[in-house]
């Protein structure tokens, strides 16, 4: 990893000032995180995984004309991004009940929804990501009026996209996480899409089996957590299980997720 400047860690990443102005070094650690940071753990080669997911995702995205903060993967860990002033909203997208929206409004984890599903949190980890309306956003300034419009937009069309790409691996996009940011050029800003997308903050589960293939297992004590990750990456075609990344070879991708 090159030694420069950090300028933040969060629970997944570290971010390093970039070799160019306006660029950064988003950097992949193997912590887990679930609750608010409440349970705390680490899978191992997470961060190898996640790196090459997110990248694979982020350039499909990129040529059907979302524009993203990603320039390039730099090395097993290490993605280069441009620097952006992150909206502080989490945006999740729901295709499928589970997790928080089950407890709150008491739908059976699976029920599929009567349409795709928008939900914005504010981001701040002291309130826990609190589930907000788009009045709270217009209300105190978050985002404007246009911004939301286009961030809406963005996550249709990702979900859309993303639908299919897992579809045709058989893997069945139960809901995601987005984040966005502003992109500025002197006065002028625009809406990208930046962060990660990767089993961290999506739910993936088998079609066939419901098997779960993202967080959930780490969240919920399941177990084969790090076999998951790599089954998600085997099917994109990211990891030859044969002749896969140094660092996640000695995982044991064959091991059955139930049997670990």
């Amino acid at each position: 990893m090159s030694r420069r400047r950090q300028i933040y860690e969060g629970k997944a990443k570290i971010l390093y000032e970039g070799p160019e102005p306006g660029t950064i070094i988003q950097y992949f650690k193997d912590d887990a995180t679930a609750f608010n940071a409440q349970k705390k753990g680490t899978i191992n080669g997470k961060g190898v995984i996640n790196n090459r997911i997110s990248e694979y995702v982020f350039t499909r995205l990129s040529h059907i004309g979302i524009p993203t903060h990603f320039i390039k993967r730099l090395n097993m860990r290490e993605q280069l991004v441009r620097q952006v002033e992150i909206v502080p909203i989490e945006v999740v997208v729901r295709n499928v009940a589970a997790g928080s929206i089950s407890k709150r409004l008491g739908i059976a984890e699976g029920e599929p929804l009567p349409h795709t599903l928008i939900e914005y949190y504010f981001k701040n980890d002291e309130l826990g990501d609190p589930l907000i309306a788009e009045e709270h956003i217009a209300c105190f300034g978050w985002a404007s009026n246009e911004e939301m419009q286009d961030i809406s937009a963005m996550a249709i069309r990702i979900n859309d996209f993303m639908c299919g790409m897992f579809a045709a691996i058989g893997i069945r996009l139960v809901d995601f996480k987005l984040e966005f940011g502003r992109l500025w050029d002197g006065d002028y800003s625009r809406i990208i899409l930046a962060d990660e997308i990767s089993p961290d903050g999506c739910r993936l589960w088998d079609m066939i089996t419901g098997e779960k293939l993202d967080k959930d297992r780490f969240r919920r004590d399941l177990g084969g957590e790090e076999e998951a990750y790599q089954e998600v990456a085997r099917r994109l075609g990211l990891l030859d299980t044969d002749n896969g990344p140094s660092e996640v070879l000695d995982l044991n991708a064959h091991r059955k997720l139930r049997g670990k």
